[in-house]
């Protein structure tokens, strides 16, 4: 099985859509803004961050990109934009670039990493 380079993945994004292509280039670049020591891999169709543990992915769809949060659930949410109800797993789906202001991915994004660490 051959694993995928992030300008591959970014390359069969582009096909989904311009605006697709564009939040998951934005949120890449914010995660690399926010968070220290980043790192990102391709894996389970998105892309993965880590900085020491891997604590959120962002993936696209036809519809929407989509911010996962590995351990979302342990993340205080005062802004109330985390989706997802299962046991550990929340998500933000940004359907405009306004989403990621509107939505706060700023401040999620540290309590992330934060969420996860405590978790390990």
């Amino acid at each position: 099985m051959t694993t995928k380079t992030i300008q591959e993945l970014l390359d069969d994004i582009r096909f989904l859509g311009d605006e697709q292509y564009t939040l998951v280039e934005s949120v890449r670049k914010l995660v690399k803004e926010t968070v220290p020591s980043v790192s990102e891999e391709v894996k389970y169709g998105g892309i993965l961050f880590t900085s020491e543990v891997p604590f959120c992915g962002v993936f696209a769809y036809k519809q929407h990109v989509s911010v996962e949060f590995a351990n979302g659930a342990r993340i205080s949410d005062s802004f109330g934009h985390l989706e997802g109800s299962g046991k550990g797993r929340r998500h933000i789906k940004l359907h405009s670039a306004k989403d990621i202001k509107d939505k706060n991915l700023d401040l999620y994004l540290p309590l992330a990493l934060e969420a996860t660490k405590r978790g390990s």
